[in-house]
């Protein structure tokens, strides 16, 4: 694999993956599916269908299935292109039509969230024509180029709105700002004039797909190469970034090579590494991942060395704790999990140590683009971490629940279901004995029943007086049973 940072995009029938390589490494994997499509990002023509003023909530018709939710807080006011307390009914009235965008799709029988202070994203820009407050990106640290851009952000003044500077804006020349700021009006300007042509609610505007959207946001110097398996969306590309940086055209190039795309990188191999739940560390340690739905949680494991005496054991621990923080940071980024991350690292007597760890992972990321934050390490070698969420985690978007557990990871033994169906003979044993009763079960359970538990049956068959033939079913779940009272 090239050893520079390079995005291969590989589009199937069903959906579309991107994986951003740095430095030889997959950093990134986005997965976007024909018929789960997103719609966050996207501009609706909205109708107001009901406002709740003890939810301080409105429902609003955006043309789906579903009536959106749209709260007070994300409601602009018209006159004053701001946020404020105020009663959603000196706001909004039903029957009323307003531009309104998605920020969270739907949920099972929940409709989209919404709000009405619309944003635009350019390469370097963020435009929102619905407000008056723009600023810099926390991220941009350096105060010499936050006052930079502050100048050229104060010449690119629009006639409506405000615009923010991304992090990609650091370093940008004001050309590059000033056409990012002619884009993102021009595409204002039509959103606005296609609500003024249509009276029922609809789709004004539909965000990038996930291959422009990830040239806008990651596409910059640092990336060599957009390697890419279709000529249409490669096709799209082209007149993409023609659009924005004419300069960087060459770089993309489309695959036609005789192995799929993320073969020749070796993605596919590092994706099933990523759903894995163990995790092997250099030193010999380990990582188990568990992810459920209020946390994740990350144990590190030494492995059989931990050196011979107290020194080399502390060093050995510091060391694979060291390659643990590197690699969760990885596998967090990788596997795009957010929310709460609990890690139980290996404990450490010094102090310092814990000092190093600590910074080591605050260090590792950095690169990380969703926002992060650390707490030191505990005496018992616990570090909490939260984790921007932005989309779902590849963990969930490619797994689904295990029909048999349900996603608890076990399901009920053999043997405790053959004692299950033991019982449910003896409740239906109390019926006339008259013929046989005939159990169906899994094909696992009914090797128990043959085996192990054959003493049991015949017992059961002695008590009731009945004779118990054991019938297979390789469809039957293996928690499931069913005993039939059969005529002779």
């Amino acid at each position: 694999m090239p050893r520079e940072n390079i995005v291969a995009i590989n589009v199937d029938l069903q959906e579309t993956r991107v994986a951003l390589i740095e430095n030889g490494m997959i950093a990134e994997l986005l997965v976007e599916r024909t018929h789960q499509k997103t719609s966050v990002g996207n501009i609706y023509r909205g109708k107001v269908t009901r406002v709740l003023p003890g939810m301080q909530a409105a429902f609003v018709d955006i043309g789906m299935e579903k009536h959106a939710f749209l709260h007070a807080s994300d409601v602009i006011v018209e006159n004053e292109r701001s946020r404020r307390k105020q009663p959603i009914r000196e706001t909004l009235q039903e029957g009323q039509s307003i531009p309104v965008q998605v920020s969270k799709d739907m949920i099972g029988t929940k409709g989209c969230r919404i709000t009405s202070d619309v944003s635009l994203a350019g390469r370097h820009l963020v435009y929102m024509p619905m407000s008056q407050k723009g600023g810099i990106s926390r991220k941009i640290e350096d105060e010499k180029e936050r006052a930079r851009l502050q100048k050229i952000l104060a010449r690119l003044e629009t006639e409506e709105g405000a615009l923010i500077a991304r992090t990609a804006a650091m370093g940008a020349s004001a050309d590059a700002l000033e056409a990012d700021v002619a884009y993102l009006v021009e595409t204002w300007q039509e959103i606005k004039a296609r609500f003024s042509k249509k009276r029922k609610p609809c789709l004004l505007y539909d965000d990038l797909s996930l291959p422009l959207k990830v040239v806008r946001d990651k596409f910059n110097d640092s990336v060599a190469q957009i390697i890419v398996d279709d000529p249409d969306v490669y096709e799209d590309l082209r007149g993409f970034i023609d659009r924005l940086i004419p300069r960087r055209l060459d770089a993309v190039e489309l695959y036609t090579g005789d192995e799929p795309i993320f073969d020749a990188f070796g993605i596919e191999s590092e994706i099933k590494r990523a759903l894995e739940r163990v995790v092997e560390l250099p030193s010999g340690g380990s990582l188990v991942i568990d992810q459920g739905e209020a946390l994740t949680a990350v144990d590190v494991n030494t492995g059989k060395f931990v050196g011979k005496g107290s020194r080399d054991q502390e060093e050995t621990i510091l060391r694979t704790n060291m390659e643990a923080v590197e690699e969760i940071a990885y596998q967090v980024r990788f596997r795009n999990i957010g929310g709460l991350i609990v890690l139980d690292l290996i404990d450490m007597d010094k102090p310092s140590n814990r000092h190093k760890v600590t910074a080591r992972l605050k260090e590792v990321l950095k690169g990380d683009r969703a926002k992060t934050s650390v707490n030191d390490i505990s005496r018992f070698g616990l570090i909490e971490m939260t984790r921007e969420r932005t989309t779902e985690s590849l963990g969930r978007m490619l797994h689904e629940s295990c029909p048999y557990c349900d996603g608890t990871g076990s399901i009920i033994s053999r043997i405790t279901i053959a004692s299950e169906v033991l019982r449910e003979i003896q409740r239906t044993a109390d019926e006339p004995p008259v013929g046989f009763l005939e159990v169906v079960v899994h094909p696992n359970v009914a090797e128990v029943l043959r085996g192990i538990s054959q003493a049991a049956v015949k017992e059961m068959s002695r008590r009731i007086g009945r004779k118990i033939k054991i019938t297979v079913d390789k469809n039957c779940h293996m928690e499931s049973y069913h005993v039939y009272s059969r005529k002779p």
